[in-house]
């Protein structure tokens, strides 16, 4: 399991806290050195050879240092939260359905190994609901909690922030019956499903490719499936700018999964 596991222990760190964060990182690797080091953070070269994996906020991606630090050895994630909001795809509630989907797509055109998920069920704020728990059927804000936040002050983070699934009863706190049961799912959560699997058959259409490269074959069997790999212009075109309808999505994940039947033979 160590190869899957990752320590992270501080969370989106200023520019004061990076020689406190650096002493941390170096103090974990001399104890266990196997074990991998993530920050919440962008690439910062203060902190460099000491953070294995980076997982920065979506809106601060800069290509040119994701190839950069995994030349390196590095892995770059990035991950959704209360920011970015519009014109930015996003998590929240009230924005296009696609845009959660869209989500993985862009993790493959910038070429960055993972994403991060930072709370599922996220249904209540002590610091909005003080005395009682938030109804999260009724109330879709996510409100801040923590963060020196009184007791009573509703500060809003985002509809949706941090909630995927929904508890299984409609009256948290009074209704007991369905505590056992199983969450609700959002329909947000299955577009992020929708989302990984898009992402799969872009991965085995390129296993198939690099297959048939290493075989010697004849470019021409794989130059069309090849360029399937890049996303197209009609998904997105960058962070700010993607379809706001599923069918282009649709569209190409049908040409990819009729690629990797073609090249995967009788």
């Amino acid at each position: 399991w160590l190869d899957k596991a990752y320590v992270y222990w501080f969370d989106e760190p200023s520019d004061k806290d990076f020689e406190f964060v650096r002493e941390g990182m170096e103090l974990i690797h001399r104890a266990g050195p196997r074990i991998t080091r993530m920050l919440t953070t962008h690439p910062t070269p203060e902190l460099y050879g000491a953070v294995d994996i980076w997982c920065l906020p979506t809106s601060t991606l800069e290509p040119e240092v994701v190839k950069e630090r995994q030349t390196a050895g590095e892995e770059i994630w990035w991950y959704l939260c209360t920011s970015p909001k519009a014109p930015y795809f996003t998590l929240f509630i009230d924005h296009y359905g696609t845009e959660m989907r869209l989500w993985l797509w862009e993790t493959w055109k910038y070429g960055l190994d993972g994403i991060l998920v930072w709370q599922t069920n996220y249904w209540t704020s002590g610091a909005a609901y003080p005395d009682s728990l938030q109804n999260p059927w009724e109330d879709p804000m996510s409100w801040t909690d923590g963060y020196s936040t009184p007791a009573g002050q509703r500060r809003p983070w985002g509809n949706g922030d941090g909630r995927f699934f929904y508890p299984p009863t409609r009256s948290p706190g009074l209704d007991k019956t369905k505590y056992l049961d199983d969450p609700i799912p959002s329909i947000r959560w299955e577009l992020l499903r929708d989302g990984i699997e898009d992402y799969e058959y872009l991965w085995l259409l390129r296993a198939k490719v690099e297959e048939l490269k290493q075989s010697g074959a004849n470019p021409a069997l794989y130059r069309d499936a090849e360029a399937l790999l890049t996303v197209p212009a009609d998904i997105c075109t960058d962070l700010q700018h993607f379809t706001t309808s599923p069918e282009p999505i649709h569209q190409h994940r049908r040409k990819v999964a009729e690629a990797i039947e073609q090249l995967s033979g009788p």
